[in-house]
C-alpha cells in the first residue's frame, strides 16, 4: 500500500542526483517546487514578482554550483538552503537600494550561506572583468580566444579561418592573446 502523495516538489536527494546527472526535469521541477515560498517572502518584504524571479534564478544557480563543487551536504532541507541564499540576495539589494531590510519578515529556519553566496557574486564579478577584458582585446584576438574556448574550435580551425600557415602559427597566436588578455584582466 502506497500513500505516496504526487507533488510538484521533488525530494530533496531527487533534486541533487539529479542536477549532478544534469537533469534538466530536476531543474525545472525545483524551479516550480519552491518559488511560491520566495515569491511570497519577497512580496512581503518590500519587492514584486519580478524581483522575486530574478532572486529566484540568482538562488538556484548559488545551490547548482554548491551541488556541482561536490561539498553540498543536505545538513539542512533544500528549502532552508534556497530560502536563506534567497533571503541573503534580497537583503543585500535592499539595502544597496537603502530600502528597509532590518524589519524583514519570514520563518525562522535558517542557515548561514554567506560564504556561498560571496563565491557565486565574485564569480559573477571575475566573468564581468573577463567580457570587459575581451572586449578591450581587439580583432583578432577576440575571436581566436572565443572561438577556442568558447565555440570548442579546434587549432586547425583556427589555422584555417584566419589563414595562418600552420596550426603553430594560430598557438603562437593564441598564446600572445592570452598573454594580453591576461594582462587586461589584471589591470581592469
Amino acid at each position: 500500500m502506497s500513500n505516496k502523495i504526487s507533488s510538484s516538489v521533488p525530494t530533496d536527494r531527487e533534486v541533487v542526483l539529479g542536477i549532478l546527472n544534469n537533469s534538466e526535469e530536476a531543474l525545472n521541477k525545483l524551479y516550480a517546487g519552491y518559488f511560491p515560498m520566495i515569491l511570497q517572502f519577497i512580496l512581503n518584504n518590500n519587492g514584486d514578482e519580478d524581483d522575486a524571479k530574478d532572486v529566484y534564478q540568482e538562488g538556484i544557480i548559488v545551490l547548482y554550483n554548491k551541488i556541482k563543487s561536490g561539498n553540498f551536504e543536505l545538513s539542512s532541507k533544500l528549502k532552508t538552503y534556497i530560502y536563506s541564499v534567497c533571503r541573503r540576495i534580497w537583503l543585500k539589494k535592499l539595502s544597496q537600494q537603502s530600502k528597509k531590510s532590518n524589519d524583514v519578515t519570514d520563518f525562522d529556519d535558517l542557515i548561514s550561506v554567506e560564504e556561498d553566496v560571496e563565491q557565486h557574486e565574485e564569480k559573477d564579478r571575475q566573468f564581468d572583468k573577463m567580457q570587459s577584458a575581451l572586449l578591450h582585446l581587439g580583432e583578432p584576438c577576440k575571436t581566436i580566444i572565443q572561438d577556442f574556448y568558447i565555440n570548442n574550435l579546434s587549432m586547425q580551425d583556427i589555422c584555417e579561418k584566419f589563414g595562418y600557415t600552420n596550426t603553430d602559427n594560430a598557438k603562437t597566436q593564441k598564446y600572445k592573446c592570452l598573454q594580453r588578455l591576461k594582462k587586461l584582466f589584471f589591470q581592469s
